[in-house]
């Protein structure tokens, strides 16, 4: 099975980042159930391993925090632009949940992310989208404010490769608790 470890995205922070959703040719938007902050990707997982895991990341305790978007970007692979996303203000108490997930991650068994941590909210993937176009539609929307969201949980979630994209399975939900 497929598994990944984030942080799911609440509703009306959802709404409003789908309100934006539209405006670049050979865009794929992202369905408001699959946006989410990764925190660890792991691949393909046997079940024994997904135990560890789960076990390892039932241990993290830390206190709810908040969390507000940043601006918005896009990754590109080579000359191409691959996706845009919503940026993540920078926060120590994500950093710090971030590197705990990893941990438990490697002690499960998992390669550690050898690439530096830039927590995003993924909104659309691109195929030979005009980089007028990603310019012009982040510009437009860079200026916009979204209000500042609450971090209560963190999910290890199962990912299904499908024709219309992949859809995330939440297996289980780890409440963070005031310490």
């Amino acid at each position: 099975m497929r598994l990944f470890v984030a942080i799911p995205v609440p509703e009306n922070i959802r709404d409003e980042l789908v309100r934006m959703s539209s405006g670049i040719r050979g865009a794929r938007w992202v369905r408001p159930e699959g946006m989410h902050i990764t925190l660890f990707f792991c691949g393909e997982t046997h079940r024994d391993q997904a135990q560890d895991l789960d076990q390892e990341l039932s241990e993290i305790d830390i206190p709810p925090f908040d969390l507000k978007c940043d601006g918005f970007g896009y990754f590109e692979r080579g000359s191409q632009i691959k996706s845009i996303w919503a940026g993540i203000e920078g926060n120590t108490t994500l950093g710090y949940l971030h590197g705990r997930v990893e941990s438990a991650a490697v002690k499960a068994g998992f390669e550690r992310e050898t690439r530096k941590y830039k927590p995003h909210i993924t909104l659309a993937r691109l195929k030979q989208a005009r980089p007028t176009d990603v310019g012009k539609w982040i510009e437009h929307h860079d200026t916009i404010s979204i209000p500042p969201f609450t971090v209560e949980k963190f999910t290890l979630f199962r990912s299904h490769l499908a024709r219309e994209g992949a859809m995330y399975e939440p297996l289980v939900d780890y409440e963070l608790n005031e310490i």
